[in-house]
């Protein structure tokens, strides 16, 4: 049996606001990309965090990635499937692709379980901007990623992100949690009885 763990919107409103000074201070973003679906909560509610004085909002945009197979509709927990699978990415010849150029970029998801996601957003998305780059004549141009999550699993993992990337601690999890199924807010279908679950537990941030 799986040990499920409820986490509400106070709690992921306050991990956002506990890590954003961090994130300001280490990475300092011009923009994020989410990954939807469960990257879609974070990221807003992290750019109110990040927002600093005289400047502007930082951008959001979103990709779509899909790695789990529901293994039926009465039980929410999901299987991890083994491919990852494209719902919606950005487009190499847009306006916001050339945008990415340069930039620091921060990757928000919510959780990282295997790492097999990340990995292959962070894989891909330095492929589309390096051909962006030399695409515009802009090869001399840095383009940094850094990756957020709400919760690390402690668990070994099947993904793994760039050594680079990990030693200069572009890598932010907000808390390591066990190995255990994270029931977020936005997926419950009743929000009243999802916080009453979530109250009635154990804190299991470590």
């Amino acid at each position: 049996m799986v040990e499920k763990v409820y986490v509400t919107y106070n709690q992921v409103h306050k991990l956002c606001q506990a890590s954003a000074s961090h994130i300001l201070s280490s990475f300092q973003p011009n923009l994020m990309i989410a990954i939807g679906g469960g990257g879609y909560v974070p990221a807003r509610i992290l750019r109110s965090f990040l927002k600093r004085p005289g400047s502007p909002n930082i951008p959001i945009q979103a990709i779509g990635l899909s790695l789990y197979e529901t293994l039926s509709s009465s039980d929410p927990v999901e299987q991890l499937g083994t491919k990852v699978t494209r719902t919606q990415w950005l487009d190499l010849s847009s306006l916001e692709m050339s945008n990415l150029v340069g930039k620091n970029v921060l990757i928000v998801d919510e959780v990282d379980d295997t790492r097999t996601t990340l990995e292959y957003a962070v894989r891909e998305l330095e492929k589309d901007v390096e051909a962006a780059s030399e695409k515009l004549g802009r090869g001399g141009e840095k383009t940094r990623f850094c990756v957020f999550v709400l919760h690390n699993k402690d668990k070994t993992k099947k993904g793994n992100l760039p050594q680079q990337m990990m030693d200069e601690g572009r890598y932010l999890a907000a808390n390591t949690v066990g190995d255990v199924w994270i029931c977020y807010p936005w997926e419950a279908t009743d929000i009243d009885e999802h916080d009453q679950t979530a109250a009635s537990q154990p804190v299991i941030e470590h």
